[in-house]
């Protein structure tokens, strides 16, 4: 079902917002392309510098006048865009409001919160986004919630084939369990299954003689109680991102994504980088995709429709199936039990306002402001990211659209240090299960505005896609493929000059 998106009003109290100030940058209202005038501009500002004496101008606003400067505390990641009118910020923290909703099974005397399940992760967004930030994988003893198994085949029918060429679908569901595994369940139904996570040390010695011991993880389903898997499951571990910044990297015109694209690596660097194409529901049509691991999704909102109809089991505008990710045959039960909707989808357990607001908070959580760029050692590590290559796919800089879907979004300069293209990151990563475009081998380069504030926000420093790794050194001993060069460079540092470099992250 096609959905569209509530646009709010411009409120007359941004008129005449000044945007990057001093760089000739001035609010405008949306619904205007880049002029030649523009485009001159944002070539300037976005240009990658060479000079690592100073920090460059606007570099401590990673989000131009979005980005928050509340103390970086465990909220700094729940703040709204700074730039926010006085009249959108209701809407905001409603949304915060639905986005912390504990959903309840139907039927239930609160009928604005049921509808949960039948099978979910979560009963809530914020318990997998804790605190609006980043998941981690169970410890020993503890039930998943921020992190679960995605779940596919291989195409088994020219049907699957079609659908996968044609971009209707991204991958082909396993049979039983559907597209993820989901290790909860209302009362009377069964629950899926659970995950389990195994860490086999690997250890890597430094140039300078340092010893570091990655855990290298393997993954299963135990407890399955749908019957076998098929026996060509392809299983993909997934923690759940942080939420900051996701509007702004929804503006970001495609063409300056793709600019960044050379699949066939024409310029010989080693760096290829591939676009995910993606059907975007919203538009009836296939799009850039943007959002995910892999790059799945083309919008906030359909990323947010497809969390709430496979991590809770909430029907939504976009994906208004009631029954979440419960499927034909093995769980008939569970397709047909009570749910918080209408039997013809019209009336959704996530309303049309409920699920406007979400997207609408989701689109502003803002970016936290840069720490200590002035720093001699923040400034040195700068240098050695440069001169390691990572910014070749941790890209600085972008200038987003003037025809933003809001305001708060349009036309700024952003660091958000991502392409948000796929990468070929070696076989130490791969999950060899494709999704869209992206191979096993591929994953969608994360962000990394917040990555420092990890800590003070979920009480943890475990990263990539599964959070295997626990810091951000082994992180980087992580990348292969791709990065593998960028990686070797930073083993041959010498201890300054690592030290240099994480300082410089943790600053982000």
């Amino acid at each position: 079902m096609t959905h569209r998106l509530r646009v709010l009003s411009l409120a007359a109290a941004t008129a005449g917002l000044a945007l990057l100030s001093g760089a000739g940058f001035a609010f405008v209202a949306p619904a205007q392309a880049y002029d030649d005038q523009d485009r001159a501009k944002v070539e300037k500002v976005t240009t990658p510098t060479t000079d690592f004496s100073k920090p460059e101008p606007f570099e401590r606003r990673p989000t131009g006048e979005a980005t928050t400067f509340k103390f970086p505390n465990r909220d700094a990641f729940s703040q709204p865009s700074a730039n926010m009118a006085f009249e959108r910020q209701l809407d905001f923290q409603i949304g915060n409001g639905i986005f912390k909703k504990v959903w309840v099974s139907s039927p239930s005397s609160t009928q604005s919160s049921d509808g949960l399940g039948p099978l979910f992760n979560a009963r809530s967004c914020q318990r997998c986004h804790l605190k609006d930030g980043r998941g981690h994988p169970p410890a020993d003893g503890e039930a998943a919630v921020s992190m679960f198994l995605r779940l596919s085949i291989p195409p088994q029918t020219d049907e699957d084939r079609e659908a996968l060429a044609s971009y209707l679908a991204n991958v082909v569901p396993e049979p039983s369990y559907g597209g993820q595994l989901q290790n909860f369940s209302i009362q009377g139904q069964m629950s899926e299954g659970e995950m389990v996570v195994t860490y086999t040390p690997k250890p890597v010695t430094l140039a300078d003689g340092t010893e570091v011991v990655l855990r290298a993880p393997t993954y299963a389903a135990a407890n399955l109680n749908y019957g076998p898997m098929h026996p060509d499951v392809m299983m993909s571990p997934r923690v759940a991102p942080p939420m900051i910044g996701l509007g702004l990297l929804e503006a970001i015109k495609d063409e300056d994504i793709l600019a960044h694209a050379d699949p066939d690596d024409a310029d010989g660097d080693g760096i290829s980088g591939r676009a995910n194409r993606v059907f975007s529901v919203e538009r009836n049509e296939v799009a850039l995709g943007r959002f995910g691991w892999k790059a799945g999704e083309p919008s906030v909102a359909q990323q947010s429709a497809g969390a709430f109809h496979g991590d809770i089991g909430i029907s939504t505008p976009i994906f208004t199936s009631h029954f979440g990710d419960c499927r034909a045959g093995a769980q008939d039960a569970c397709r047909n039990a009570p749910h918080g909707g209408t039997a013809d989808g019209r009336v959704t357990e996530a309303t049309p306002d409920m699920f406007d607001r979400v997207v609408f908070y989701s689109r502003n959580l803002a970016v936290p402001a840069r720490r200590d760029i002035d720093e001699p050692q923040v400034l040195a590590g700068k240098e050695q990211f440069y001169g390691a290559g990572c910014a070749s796919c941790h890209i600085p800089k972008f200038v987003t659209r003037r025809d933003s879907i809001g305001e708060e979004q349009s036309f700024q300069l952003i660091w958000p240090y991502s392409d948000l293209l796929l990468h070929d990151m070696g076989d130490g990563l791969a999950d060899n299960r494709p999704e869209g475009v992206a191979g096993g081998n591929e994953w969608r380069t994360p962000p990394l505005w917040g990555i420092g504030l990890t800590q003070a926000v979920n009480g943890h420093t475990q990263f990539l896609h599964d959070g295997r790794a626990r810091n951000l050194l082994e992180a980087i001993l992580w990348h292969g493929g791709e990065a593998q060069a960028s990686r070797d460079a930073v083993v041959e540092m010498d201890k300054d000059e690592r030290e240099a470099l994480l300082a410089f992250l943790n600053s982000l």
